[in-house]
C-alpha cells in the first residue's frame, strides 16, 4: 500500500512537496509511538494527508458537493465534508477533505479514525482523536517546515502535552494568517478554544492523552 501511494504521490505532486509529506508521515508515527498509540494508523493517515494538496479548485468544489450529496453507503465511510461560503470562495481549504475522499476511493482506505486524520490535518476540529491530533500537529512542524526557535518549541512541546502542542500551534497559524492579512476559518478558532479548554482542565490521559 505505502509504495502504492508514494508511486501516485510521484505523479501528482512536487517533490518538494512529497519530502514534506514523509516528514509528516515520520513525524506522527514518531509521536505516536511516544504516547504508546497506533503508530502505523499515524503514519498512514500522515502519508496520505495532501494527496489533494494540487487539486485545481474547481475538482476540489466538484467532488466535496458530490460527497456531500452522497450517502457514502457504496464506497465505504461518510466524510461529513462542509462546503461553507469560506470553502466556497477558498476551495484549497477544502484539499484536506478531499485528500480523505482520495485516500477512501482510490486507496480503499476505511478506516474512520485515519480518514478523520486526513481531512482535519489543515483545520482541526473541537473533539478531534489523538491520530487527527498528532497529524494535525506534524503538518504544522514536521522537520523541513524549518528551524526557528519557535517551531523548535512548539516540537518539543508536542511530547510534553498535545493539548497544549495544539492550541499553541493554533496561535503559531493564526499569527501568521493575521499578519498576511489573510482569510481565518471559523473551525481554527474552535479548534484552538477547545484545546485551550482541555488544557486547563487538565484533562487526564484517554481518548486524547495530553502529557506522557
Amino acid at each position: 500500500m505505502r509504495d502504492q501511494v508514494l508511486t501516485w504521490l510521484s505523479d501528482n505532486v512536487p517533490a518538494s512537496r512529497v519530502q514534506h509529506i514523509l516528514g509528516v508521515e515520520q513525524m506522527a508515527g514518531e509521536l505516536a509511538s511516544h504516547y504508546h498509540l497506533d503508530a502505523a494508523k499515524a503514519a498512514q493517515a500522515g502519508l496520505m494527508h495532501d494527496l489533494a494538496k494540487y487539486f485545481k479548485p474547481k475538482q476540489l468544489l466538484q467532488m466535496a458537493r458530490t460527497e456531500c450529496q452522497s450517502d457514502g453507503l457504496k464506497r465505504g465511510p461518510t466524510l461529513g465534508i462542509e462546503v461553507d461560503p469560506l470553502c466556497e470562495a477558498h476551495p484549497h481549504l477544502l484539499h484536506a477533505d478531499v485528500s480523505a475522499i482520495v485516500a477512501r476511493d482510490k486507496f480503499g482506505i476505511q478506516d474512520e479514525e485515519v480518514l478523520a486524520a486526513i481531512a482535519n490535518h489543515t483545520l482541526g476540529r473541537p473533539g478531534m482523536s489523538s491520530v487527527s491530533i498528532l497529524v494535525f500537529l506534524a503538518d504544522s512542524l514536521e522537520p523541513n517546515r524549518g528551524e526557528t526557535p519557535e517551531l523548535e518549541d512548539l516540537r518539543l512541546l508536542c511530547r510534553q502535552n498535545l493539548y497544549q502542542a495544539v492550541w499553541r500551534t493554533c496561535d503559531y497559524g493564526l499569527s501568521f494568517l493575521l499578519h498576511s492579512r489573510r482569510f481565518v476559518h471559523p473551525r481554527t478558532i474552535l479548534t484552538r478554544n477547545w484545546a485551550l479548554q482541555m488544557f486547563n482542565q487538565g484533562t487526564p490521559h484517554g481518548h486524547n492523552p495530553i502529557s506522557n
